[in-house]
């Protein structure tokens, strides 16, 4: 019989696997005309129980071609810090993968996209952050899905086994104290989810 960790081995490489077909395949998109820019993947664990998600990658992450690359992830692992949650949990992405993308159509092939991220990662809980994210969650039509609201600090259920927690948009948090408030308020809600996990 198959020890715990073998299992966990097994998954873990074939969402290694997983993730490293999607990067490709994003690589190689050409869904939108923007897409001649290099798009930018994801980072972080490909089972993590936490997925960050914002809407679209800001120039220091299209430099980069990494997801939360710069102030926004420099500013989420500090929060992350401060609430004692593991990095190694974490997994961060944007809809939106090319950063110069203006046409609302483009939406549509990143989508796919990030209906497949959300499936190999399956995360316990998903962090949206700002209302374009959430809005595009809802139009991404995820399996057993339910329709979301945009309620700062709320913690609700997302699809049977995945909860999602609303925040104000970081990248527009940051250069001003209110927002900034604002963004904690709601994203500490993520310290006190974590802390009633129970442990592995």
């Amino acid at each position: 019989m198959a020890q715990p960790n073998e299992i966990y081995d097994k998954y873990l490489t074939r969402a290694i696997s997983e993730i490293n077909e999607l990067t490709g395949e994003i690589l190689r998109c050409r869904g939108c005309r923007h897409a001649r820019t290099m798009p930018v993947i994801g980072s972080g664990h490909p089972l993590a129980d936490i997925f960050m998600l914002k809407y679209q990658a800001r120039p220091s992450e299209c430099h980069e071609g990494v997801a939360f690359f710069g102030r926004s992830g420099t500013a989420l692992m500090k929060s992350c810090q401060r609430l004692k949650i593991d990095p190694l949990q974490l997994y961060g992405t944007n809809v939106i993968k090319c950063g110069d993308v203006q046409e609302a159509q483009s939406e549509g092939r990143c989508l796919e996209h990030l209906r497949r991220e959300l499936a190999v990662v399956e995360p316990k809980i998903v962090v949206a952050m700002g209302e374009e994210t959430v809005a595009a969650l809802n139009a991404a039509a995820v399996p057993m899905a339910r329709e979301i609201a945009y309620e700062p600090g709320e913690i609700v259920e997302f699809t049977p086994g995945t909860e999602i927690l609303v925040t104000p948009d970081i990248d527009a948090s940051l250069d001003e104290q209110r927002l900034k408030a604002a963004f904690w308020r709601a994203f500490r809600r993520l310290g006190e989810w974590y802390d009633a996990i129970p442990p592995y």
